[in-house]
């Protein structure tokens, strides 16, 4: 059974940093694609940004400079560090194994988290 459980999520000011960590059980996690995605208040659920098994990272353009995408395999985790953030950056982020496809496609992956608040106060 695929589980993927965040953390780190918070209230911090504009201009703060958090990482959020995401765990992951039931995949052969060298070899798995993951990605993290966000849905803020009213709006649908958005690419934030994915690293492939070999270690390629992609952005969505408003976060590329100021969030980076890592993994630790020995510990199955995938991670976003995430600085400078912004009022707009509050949402619910989730954690999502890849399955086929475009990696800034929602339908892409077949797995979730339960997500993790981050809410940026200005």
């Amino acid at each position: 059974q695929v589980q993927l459980v965040e953390s780190g999520g918070g209230l911090v000011q504009a201009g703060d940093s958090l990482r959020l960590s995401c765990a992951a059980s039931g995949v052969t996690f060298r070899t798995q694609t993951m990605g993290w995605f966000r849905q803020a208040p009213g709006k649908e659920r958005e690419f934030v940004s994915a690293i492939a098994w070999a270690g390629n990272t992609y952005y969505t353009n408003s976060v590329k400079v100021r969030f980076t995408i890592s993994r630790d395999n020995a510990k199955n985790t995938v991670y976003l560090q995430m600085n400078s953030l912004k009022p707009e950056d509050t949402a619910v982020y989730y954690c999502a194994a890849f399955t086929s496809g475009a990696y800034n496609s929602i339908k892409s992956y077949n797995y979730w988290g339960q997500g993790t608040q981050v809410t940026v106060s200005s």
